[in-house]
């Protein structure tokens, strides 16, 4: 009893204009990079051609002015503060609850690491109370916000009628690879601005008001294995310069990490009768029995870490088009902008007028560690809000997400990948 985790609301970052980076303008980027030879030049151009990615997606402000091979912790705070300021302004105005009635404050940002912490200058711009508890998480990788969520979901079961604020972003400023390691070059290509604020409560009387209830949350964490634990990680390369390493075995890490988050999170959601359904086909069966999902959620919120986590999140769970099309599009319209990423599914979701009374949503997210964090939310009331897709939401999908620079471009793809 009174251990509810109810979502209020959340805001997602939507930077200005003028930030704004197409294909052309990556080109330019690459072009800039002195240590990128003919072939990392056109291993670079079919990562970003092909790589699903539109032409309307948000970078740091230091790459638009050029600055990327020589960024400051400037940079990166104020990349911060920006989308700090403008989803919290917006979620206190719209929720009506005051920056004073926080008790718990997380801020997830993997790849900076300031002092005085990030949660110290939200507490100072908004004059948060003195017996506030925040939490600074780094390192943690896309699946940030679930983890965030996780340790509110355990702080509400000690403290009634609270109130929580989690902040999910990721730090692209300060981290741009300016080297020449295929492993490592594949982050400048995938990665975006954006960022995401999110106010939760244990407080019954909010019921009535909250857009969804969390009903559970399952994490999977495989850093016991040294081939999990080396497959994403912050690095130097042989030059000693600083990137993301992204390794060949990683898809297949995040498939077993995968595996184990379905096996678990499955018995907590699917109906009884669909468990022993499988049960029986298991032990008396001649086939591989198949669990029906679909028994036990209604929508599927997936991180759109890139076509290929889709395409491959899409063969394992049997699901259609439809299904993934808000993380297609997520992806062609905002880029992977890590932890923050499921929170703009979830809003093409709701701008759609998909989310009705009782459907449940299972959002699946993945972690440098490696982790596979997923959840399970049920909607209290039919959501329709546009939110940070706006306008845009009736131009998609569109009839074709085929790069429009392909063509330009096209000579790319006839050389095959190493």
């Amino acid at each position: 009893r009174d251990q509810s985790c109810y979502l209020v609301d959340y805001e997602c970052h939507k930077p200005s204009d003028e930030r704004k980076i197409d294909t052309k303008f990556c080109g330019s980027i690459i072009a800039r990079n002195k240590n990128l030879g003919h072939e990392d030049y056109k291993f670079l151009l079919r990562i970003i051609v092909n790589s699903g990615i539109g032409e309307q997606t948000y970078g740091p402000r230091n790459i638009i002015e050029r600055r990327e091979n020589s960024p400051t912790l400037q940079d990166g705070i104020l990349e911060m503060e920006e989308f700090f300021v403008e989803t919290l302004d917006r979620l206190f105005r719209k929720t009506g609850v005051s920056p004073q009635e926080i008790d718990v404050l997380v801020v997830n940002v993997s790849l900076l690491s300031s002092t005085p912490s990030l949660t110290s200058g939200i507490i100072n711009r908004y004059k948060m109370r003195g017996d506030i508890k925040s939490f600074n998480l780094t390192g943690m990788g896309c699946s940030a916000s679930l983890i965030s969520i996780n340790l509110v979901q355990n702080i509400f079961k000690s403290k009634k009628n609270a109130f929580a604020v989690v902040v999910s972003s990721e730090s692209i400023a300060p981290n741009w690879y300016s080297g020449n390691d295929k492993s490592m070059i594949l982050t400048n290509c995938l990665f975006r601005s954006g960022g995401c604020s999110i106010l939760l409560t244990n407080n019954p009387d909010f019921k009535n008001r909250a857009k969804m209830m969390l009903k559970c949350l399952v994490r999977t964490h495989l850093g016991s294995s040294d081939e999990a634990h080396n497959c994403c990680m912050q690095t130097e390369d042989n030059q000693g310069r600083l990137g993301v390493y992204l390794g060949k075995n990683l898809p297949k890490t995040a498939t077993r990490a995968f595996t184990k988050n379905v096996a678990e999170i499955a018995t907590k959601f699917l109906p009884f009768k669909e468990l022993v359904r499988y049960i029986v086909l298991k032990y008396v069966g001649k086939k591989v029995p198949i669990l029906d999902l679909k028994a036990g959620v209604d929508h599927f919120c997936l991180h759109p870490g890139g076509t290929a986590v889709i395409e491959e999140v899409r063969k394992n769970l049997g699901l259609g088009e439809y299904d993934v099309e808000p993380s297609r599009m997520t992806l062609h319209r905002f880029g992977n902008t890590s932890s923050s990423s499921l929170w703009y599914v979830l809003g093409y979701m709701e701008a759609k007028k998909r989310l009705k009374k009782g459907d449940k949503v299972w959002m699946i997210t993945f972690g440098s560690g490696f982790k596979c964090n997923s959840c399970v939310w049920e909607v209290l009331k039919d959501l329709e809000d546009g939110n940070v897709w706006g306008d845009d939401i009736d131009r998609y999908p569109p009839k074709t997400t085929a790069n429009p620079y392909l063509e330009k471009y096209g000579w790319i793809n006839q050389d095959t990948l190493e």
